[in-house]
């Protein structure tokens, strides 16, 4: 059968019935074809044969008849493809005559007329062309040069799918992309951000490796959805694409002005280069400001000079926003507006009238244990509000339990955490906080004037002083005898300078690590100590050093609980930085094989924490499939590194949630005891009831280790968040564990962690829309959950203040608005359920389910705000922390 008809005219049924056969085979193609002519309706059997009265045409030798039959088919090709339902009359009757028309093109002369019909068969081949022959493509490039976008998006749409899989194919074959492909794709590009199809022209970039072209067609109108999913894809991309996407967004943010965006981008890209940039093209001061509270959330150590801010009292002022001096003040506010302001007792926590008579019997029983876990509840609940009823209670009061009292109603080490805890009640308040804490230093107990060290790095964390209090006052105690105070001023000196970078500290701390006379838990704290001021920073000086505290260290060190700290601070100095990890990782494989595997997964967990590398988390995988004998302790590392990696976005965090439910039902001992902490990592602050329920099942488990990681990580979803159902969950374990000290101790902290600042705070290292991840935050977390990976050894043993590390991620979940002089300024705000509108048409809404409330508002894991009223303009487009307004001048009131 010649699938060609011949010229004989275009009303020859027989000879279209061929064609036909060719395309649909079907068993008896005459029937078949008559059926269909009558199903049509008169109109479309006019076009039908109107249309292959033009394919005759196009074939006749006269030049002039085939211009009008290219012309009119291309009328009817145009006018039906504007709206792309289904496919359009003049493409489904032309169907049959494809081959034809491609056989009658090759056979033309140049001329403009064959430029004319391939530009037709481009259109065609939309729906004919077969899979991976991008014939559409072909054609297109031999047609014409005249605008695309007039065959309709769909047109478009194809086309680029087509230019991506050409140039992947040239990629292949490592040849240079012709120009004529280029050119195209600038045009598509100006008509899809003409079109506000932003994220098509962004994916067709990216497939052909030239964002840059992007800048040139942003304007006011698109740029922020085209940033919106940059941003958002870049979370999807290896590394270095990822860096390279979220540079455009920087650059287009810039050059729109748009300088509070740039600067999270900035700081996701941890630029500080960019930072300075932004300080100096910006002209106004409020939005400096609003820059300063941004930066101060992030937790960075950013000094502004005259470039940056011309005023020296303003300059001052800002500096003391970057260094985090109005956080207190803020706190408290919220407090106040919310009223809770009122102290309240482990008790009060505990609710022990509300379990049935066996409970409370048990209090009685080991009363120092019993005495430290309401040491730490009473820290964690009353923490940054000042006040409480153990600690600075009046001294008076008939019931005498004012701070010199209930501080020895601990043992020894048990003394630590108590001083420790008053730094914690007062909480980014320095100048009382450091007042306090002074009469600690006069003890002639060691225990307590450690305690008293740490309280001053609590106090400090995360604020900022010019006169650096906490290392004139710390770094004296740093050599002394005593292991606990040497522990007790480094930890501090950690706490407080996380994330500084500060060379005072490297050049005291470092020789710390090659002293062979210190103990191992004076050098495994220094590691973490070193591992949280240089956190990030890829510093060598600092990973030599610890690389040779660890090659130092005999095999029965290694074998300790403690020493797997030391492979923990070295993987904080390369806390999200990736590849930068590799030749620390290549020295590692050289150490003592008790630490070396270890020292392995906390590296990699710790490099590509919060990237979301899918590779990184099948690799983790991998290692906790195997079963291996008792002795082995990196797969607890590796599990917690599952979370640590896919944390970075919720698809990630959803997907590691079902596969850590796998490892419960196959892996072994030590991966199940890390499967609870590897959860409350994911969910943290963030009470998902599906992760709720898994971690109630685990708190009964028969394995008491399993169990107790379980009850922690019960605390640390509900941080912050005096979750009802948690909280009644944790008072049964009470009553149910009421014979064992140790776990009842691990349902105490939990209990302190729910009512964390009265439900003020959270300890989510995410901040501002999940976008920007807080690398001391995410460090103290860390910290925290390695040490829970050996319970009985460091936190039931006597290095429980480890507790305290968590200090580092505490943060106000508030939404403070404050007016151009900085004052609290109450307006109605809406919060909501937070909704992805990343590559969305149109502006849908950004919240859903939203309750108006009137500012200072707690926003829950996932929750968004936005301005209920018209009056005045956000200087952030992200509604979160502290928030500067500034009055709208359009704004009328109406009567």
């Amino acid at each position: 059968m010649d699938p060609e008809p011949s010229n004989t005219g275009a009303g020859n049924p027989t000879e279209n019935r061929k064609e036909a056969t060719t395309k649909v085979p079907s068993k008896d193609p005459k029937k078949k074809d008559d059926k269909k002519d009558e199903d049509l309706s008169e109109e479309d059997l006019a076009l039908k044969q109107q249309l292959e009265l033009y394919v005759e045409r196009v074939q006749d030798p006269d030049a002039g008849l085939q211009r009008v039959a290219l012309e009119s088919m291309r009328q009817e090709i145009r006018s039906a493809t504007s709206s792309m339902t289904s496919v359009p009359k003049p493409l489904k009757f032309l169907r049959p005559h494809y081959g034809t028309l491609k056989a009658f093109y090759e056979t033309m002369s140049d001329s403009d007329l064959k430029e004319f019909l391939a530009d037709i068969l481009s259109v065609l081949a939309l729906t004919m062309s077969a899979e991976g022959e991008r014939e559409s493509l072909k054609y297109r490039l031999l047609g014409s040069e005249g605008d695309i976008g007039s065959w309709g998006h769909e047109y478009v749409r194809n086309l680029a799918g087509e230019i991506a899989q050409e140039y992947s194919k040239q990629h292949q074959n490592e040849e240079a992309p012709f120009d004529d492909l280029m050119d195209l794709v600038q045009q598509i590009i100006a008509f899809h951000m003409k079109h506000n199809a932003e994220p098509e022209a962004v994916d067709l970039l990216m497939e052909v490796e030239d964002l840059d072209l992007l800048q040139e067609h942003v304007d006011e109108k698109n740029y922020k959805r085209t940033c919106l999913y940059l941003t958002a894809a870049a979370k999807y991309l290896a590394s270095p694409d990822d860096m390279l996407v979220l540079d455009i967004a920087h650059s287009i943010y810039m050059k729109c002005e748009e300088y509070p965006s740039a600067l999270q981008v900035s700081l996701v890209l941890d630029n500080l280069q960019y930072v300075k940039h932004i300080f100096t093209s910006c002209n106004d001061l409020l939005r400096k400001k609003q820059f300063c509270y941004i930066l101060a959330r992030h937790g960075v150590l950013f000094e502004l000079d005259d470039n940056m801010v011309l005023d020296d009292d303003e300059r001052e002022q800002m500096q003391d926003i970057i260094n985090n001096y109005k956080l207190s003040e803020g706190y408290l506010t919220l407090a106040r507006d919310i009223e809770v302001m009122e102290a309240k007792s482990p008790e009060d926590i505990y609710k022990a009238h509300l379990l049935d008579g066996r409970a409370s019997a048990g209090a009685t029983v080991d009363s120092a244990r019993q005495n430290l876990a309401a040491t730490f509840v009473n820290a964690f609940v009353n923490a940054g509000f000042g006040q409480d009823k153990l600690m600075t209670g009046p001294a008076d009061s008939s019931s005498g339990s004012s701070s010199g009292n209930w501080l020895f109603k601990n043992k020894e080490h048990g003394k630590t955490s108590a001083a420790a805890s008053l730094g914690m009640i007062l909480l980014w308040d320095v100048d009382s906080g450091l007042a306090q804490l002074d009469k600690y230093f006069h003890s002639t107990d060691n225990h307590v004037i450690a305690g008293a060290l740490l309280g001053v790095g609590i106090v400090n964390c995360g604020v900022k002083n010019d006169c650096d209090p906490a290392l004139a006052l710390l770094s004296d105690y740093v050599d002394k005898e005593d292991p606990a105070i040497r522990i007790g001023a480094i930890m501090g000196l950690g706490i407080s300078y996380a994330n500084t970078q500060n060379e005072q500290l490297r050049s005291k701390l470092t020789p710390i690590l090659g002293d062979t006379n210190a103990s191992l838990d004076v050098i495994a704290f220094t590691a973490i100590s070193l591992g949280l001021v240089f956190v990030g920073s890829c510093n060598e000086e600092v990973a030599q050093a610890i690389i040779f505290a660890l090659m130092d260290r005999s095999e029965a060190d290694l074998g300790e609980p403690l020493a797997r700290l030391l492979p923990l601070g070295l993987g904080l100095l390369y806390l999200g930085k990736q590849e930068s990890v590799e030749a620390t990782a290549e020295v590692s494989k050289t150490f003592n094989e008790k630490i070396r595997k270890h020292c392995d997964m906390t590296l990699l967990s710790c490099a590509y924490a919060g990237t979301g590398n899918v590779l990184k988390v099948q690799s983790l995988l991998g290692h906790c499939a195997q079963h291996l004998d008792k002795g082995e302790t990196h797969q607890g590392p590796a599990v917690l590194g599952i979370a640590m990696v896919a944390m970075a976005e919720e698809l990630g965090v959803e997907m590691a949630i079902r596969s850590l439910e796998h490892l419960l039902q196959y892996g072994e001992q030590n991966i199940r005891r890390a499967v609870p902490l590897a959860l409350g990592l994911l969910c943290i602050s963030n009470p998902k009831v599906n992760v709720m329920d898994t971690l109630s099942r685990l708190s009964h488990d028969s394995d008491l280790e399993v169990a107790m990681a379980a009850i922690i990580s019960l605390g640390l979803i509900g941080a912050g968040t005096n979750n009802a159902r948690i909280a009644g969950m944790l008072r049964n374990l009470s009553s149910y564990y009421y014979k064992d000290a140790s776990a009842l101790f691990c349902v105490r902290i939990a209990q302190g962690l729910v009512h964390m600042g009265k439900g003020l705070l959270t300890l989510n290292p995410y901040h501002s829309d999940r976008f920007l991840l807080s690398p001391s935050a995410h460090a103290g977390l860390v910290i925290m959950l390695h040490a829970c990976l050996d319970m009985k050894a460091i936190i039931l043993g006597k290095y429980h203040y480890m507790l305290y590390f968590l200090v580092l991620a505490m943060q106000p979940r508030m939404l403070l608005t404050v007016d151009e002089n900085l004052k609290p300024l109450s307006v109605p705000v809406r919060v909501g359920q937070a909704v992805d509108v990343v590559g969305q048409a149109g502006r849908p809404k950004t919240i859903t389910g939203f309750q108006t409330h009137s500012t200072p508002v707690l926003l829950s894991a996932g929750d968004r705000a936005e301005l209920a009223t018209e009056k005045y303009i956000p200087l952030s487009s992200i509604l979160e922390g502290f928030v500067i307004l500034k009055e709208n001048p359009e704004y009328r009131e109406e009567h």
